[in-house]
Parts: C-alpha cells; sequence; structure tokens
C-alpha cells in the first residue's frame, strides 16, 4: 500500500504532520521565504489554538527576524481577523498558522498578501521559487527587530462587522443560537460577535485549547452534539465551526425563517448543511 504523504506544498501555503514532516527547519526556511518575498516589511502573524501552534509560531518568527521583517504577533484568532489585519495595518502581508480542518497533528502555513488576501497562483509561484532556489534575505544583528504583541485584534473585527452590517433586526424573542466552536479560535471571536448582533448563545465547545472534541471539519456527520443541542435548547439555529473559523456549517431549525428572522408556526426539527469553505 502506497504511503498517504506527510507534507503538501501548493499555492495555498504549506501543511504537514508535526514531528514528521512539518519540522522547525522546514517552517523557518518558508518564513525565510516569505520575508524575502514581501521585501523585509511589516507581517502579521495569528494562529489557531493547536498545541503544536507555539513551536510552529516560534520558527515562523525566527524565519521572519532574521530577514529584517517587523512581525506584528497578534495572538490566537481566526484566520479571516488576520487578513483584517494585514489591511488594516497597511502590512506587506500576513502568515495564518493553522491546519484548519485537518487532523489534530497537522499544523500549516497559510501565506496573505499585502490585499489581506491568499496569495494568487503568480505570487505563491514567486514564493516557492525563492524557497526553492534558498537565496533568502539575510540582515545583521543590529538591524533584527523584536516581536511586536499587539492585543484587541478580535474586537476590531467584530466591530468591523457591526459596522458593515449592524444588529439583528428587533422582534419579540431574541434568536436563540447554539455556537460549536470546536475549541478552535472561533471560541474567541464567535460568542461574543453573536451577543453584540443581538442573539441568545448557548454554547459548545468553545473553549480555546486545542483539544479536537469532534472531527474539525464541520460536516454533518460531525454534528451530532450540534444538532442535540438546538433540538434540546429548541434554538432557531446552529452554527459548527472549524479550528480557524474559516468553514462554517449551518443547521436551522423549521421554526426559524433564515431570510427575515421572523418567527414561523411551530413544526418537526430538521436541519441541513451549508458548508461555506473560504480558502
Amino acid at each position: 500500500m502506497r504511503a498517504i504523504p506527510t507534507l503538501k506544498i501548493s499555492i495555498s501555503g504549506v501543511r504537514g504532520v508535526v514531528g514528521q514532516s512539518l519540522t522547525p527547519t522546514l517552517l523557518t526556511r518558508f518564513a525565510e521565504a516569505f520575508g524575502t518575498h514581501t521585501g523585509s516589511g511589516t507581517i502579521v502573524i495569528g494562529r489557531d489554538p493547536r498545541t503544536s501552534g507555539e513551536m510552529v509560531k516560534h520558527a515562523v518568527v525566527a524565519g521572519l527576524l532574521s530577514t529584517g521583517s517587523r512581525v506584528i504577533d497578534i495572538g490566537v484568532c481566526p484566520v479571516p481577523t488576520v487578513q483584517l489585519q494585514v489591511r488594516h495595518r497597511r502590512a506587506q502581508g500576513g502568515i495564518a498558522i493553522t491546519a484548519s480542518h485537518n487532523p489534530a497533528e497537522w499544523n500549516a502555513l497559510k501565506f496573505i498578501g499585502s490585499s489581506g488576501l491568499f496569495l494568487d497562483a503568480g505570487q505563491a509561484r514567486e514564493l516557492l521559487d525563492i524557497y526553492h532556489q534558498g537565496e533568502y534575505t539575510k540582515v545583521g544583528g543590529a538591524e533584527l527587530r523584536t516581536v511586536e504583541e499587539v492585543e484587541g485584534a478580535t474586537d476590531l473585527h467584530i466591530k468591523s462587522i457591526l459596522d458593515a452590517l449592524g444588529p439583528l433586526p428587533q422582534t419579540q424573542k431574541k434568536l436563540r443560537v447554539v455556537l460549536d466552536s470546536c475549541n478552535g479560535a472561533g471560541s474567541i471571536v464567535g460568542p461574543k460577535l453573536l451577543e453584540v448582533l443581538g442573539a441568545e448563545v448557548i454554547r459548545l465547545n468553545t473553549t480555546p485549547n486545542g483539544s479536537f472534541p469532534r472531527p474539525a471539519e464541520p460536516l454533518p456527520e460531525n454534528l451530532g452534539d450540534l444538532c442535540q443541542k438546538v433540538r434540546e435548547h429548541q434554538a432557531d439555529i446552529g452554527f459548527a465551526q472549524d479550528m480557524d473559523a474559516d468553514r462554517l456549517d449551518v443547521q436551522i431549525s423549521r421554526t426559524f425563517d433564515f431570510f427575515n428572522c421572523a418567527q414561523l408556526s411551530a413544526s418537526d426539527f430538521c436541519v441541513f448543511a451549508l458548508v461555506i469553505d473560504v480558502e
């Protein structure tokens, strides 16, 4: 039987199994390549709460600093928060440290351009060329910078959403939501966002400790506990996220009109799955 490869390098980034293919040396080299690619500018980094995240972050920071890059660490947060911070700070790029919906033993680097979007095919090929050639920008000790640890990135993200969308429409009864964040980065933003929008939130797996209470990918077959909670609490809607909160599954009760937030006549409970992949 052919072995399943544990290292995947593509235009979307690099991912692998920690302790096997995803080594500190490889991570540092990719960070050096990205620092070179961005011209030793400002780079925003953030990560999901996987237990390997600290190791991966330190390897990435070492590579970026060695190229003279300015590193802004926004801590544990969803991938879209890293993207927003790149735009907000007018940074030259960003690195999201996360293996998204992959199992716990995996981790990965996702590279973000100055637009706040993931690198396009041409930019990714340029980065891979630099990586494979191994010719990275190097600076001396006097030019090395210190890491800037910044708080409040998720609060700014929530404010940006509220400024764009506003709160939920006022109704006689609050929207009741069950949120399953898989103990991932969505645990930090999701409950607070829903509450400030005006919803009543019932939490499920919202401790950002990197444990995996279920398979991370929010597919219907992995969401039995969520469906049970929606029934148990007579909720209007249930949301399930993966570890970095860039995938969303929506479970809707028949008692809720998804499009105008109006309560309909009570009926049997049903669910459907809508998976939104923004990778």
